[in-house]
């Protein structure tokens, strides 16, 4: 061929995208749009991944699984399915008394969405942990402890951290309440496969999330929703877009709603998608009955948050104008 001009590198060697010549086993690796040397490291969930000779090498520990309830209705499953369901009913969020599971169940969390002021808009969640011999009712900060059997030993302890109840059984799942709208449910890796309810079933495929209490896939989010409640003298919600005929707040809300797309967050991007939490936080937003009211703002911007917290990045977005949290900021 003919002599073509430009910069080359040897026979072997490649560039290096800034002006030098490597061997081809000392090219990066690439995550989430970043560039890793051979030798660095990351934290993908609870395992670590190496880079090595443009590969990545994971180690293969099973992870802990994570469900997410936020603001007006939004969910986050064990294997990462997002939805959004509303109803004012009594609903099982999870439990391992299951058909899948062959062991003796051991616990379940049974939610109800509380409504307040004039919109749909959800303010607090009355819940309920129904445990072996024991029984726990949370409303409003209220802890109401209930021994169905006095003489069986606690398998739980209830402590307070921050503003969070947090609940822990023996058998490996976390229980965490802010005591507003956002409920997180951590389950040890023991229980994969073997947990069932609006969290999804933990079996590492997101696929078959809506598997209703019949055992049968639902393409429809409300029947599915609708299968796991265990009262009757209530309404089934239909989701409506709040922001529809309120176009004022709309606007408010995308102009407060977009610290999550912000340069605040960039960071987090590449990791985490922002833009079903921007568009959660819009949606809540419109549903707060005034304007001044942040907490559903606040609420969803904590949810991409903790997102971000799992994914590896922490970020510290809270200021005093900012959805201060005073005790930590004059702490």
């Amino acid at each position: 061929t003919e002599c073509v001009s430009g910069c080359m590198c040897p026979d072997g060697l490649v560039l290096d995208g800034s002006g030098g010549c490597i061997p081809k086993d000392q090219c990066p690796c690439v995550h989430g749009g970043h560039f890793y040397k051979p030798g660095e490291t990351i934290k993908v969930d609870c395992n670590t991944c190496t880079c090595n000779k443009r590969q990545w090498n994971c180690t293969d520990n099973p992870c802990k699984g994570t469900c997410t309830v936020y603001g007006n209705g939004h969910y986050m499953s064990f294997d990462g399915e997002k939805f959004d369901f509303l109803g004012d009913c009594d609903y099982i969020l999870a439990q391992d008394f299951c058909p899948n599971n062959m062991d003796a169940g051991t616990f379940r969390i049974v939610i109800q969405n509380n409504a307040c002021g004039k919109s749909l808009s959800i303010c607090s969640l009355k819940i309920t942990l129904i445990f072996e011999s024991s029984e726990i009712r949370l409303l409003e900060g209220r802890i109401q402890e209930i021994a169905t059997d006095p003489r069986a030993e606690k398998n739980y302890k209830v402590d307070l951290r921050g503003g969070y109840i947090v609940i822990e059984t023996n058998q490996g799942m976390n229980f965490m309440w802010d005591q507003k709208t956002t409920v997180v449910v951590h389950v040890a890796p023991s229980f994969q496969g073997k947990v069932c309810g609006l969290c999804g079933d933990f079996d590492g495929r997101s696929r078959n999330d809506f598997t209703t209490r019949g055992q049968s896939v639902e393409m429809s989010i409300q029947e599915f929703g609708n299968s796991w409640k265990i009262t009757s003298t209530c309404s089934n919600i239909n989701m409506t877009d709040l922001c529809a005929d309120q176009p004022f707040k709309s606007v408010l809300g995308q102009k407060h709603c977009s610290i999550i797309k912000s340069n605040i967050f960039e960071a987090c991007h590449s990791k985490v998608n922002p833009i079903p939490y921007y568009e959660s936080c819009i949606s809540d937003f419109c549903g707060c009955d005034s304007v001044g009211d942040c907490e559903c703002f606040c609420t969803s911007v904590a949810a991409y948050s903790r997102s971000c917290s799992r994914a590896g990045v922490c970020i510290d977005w809270r200021t005093p104008a900012i959805c201060p949290v005073f005790c930590d900021y004059y702490n």
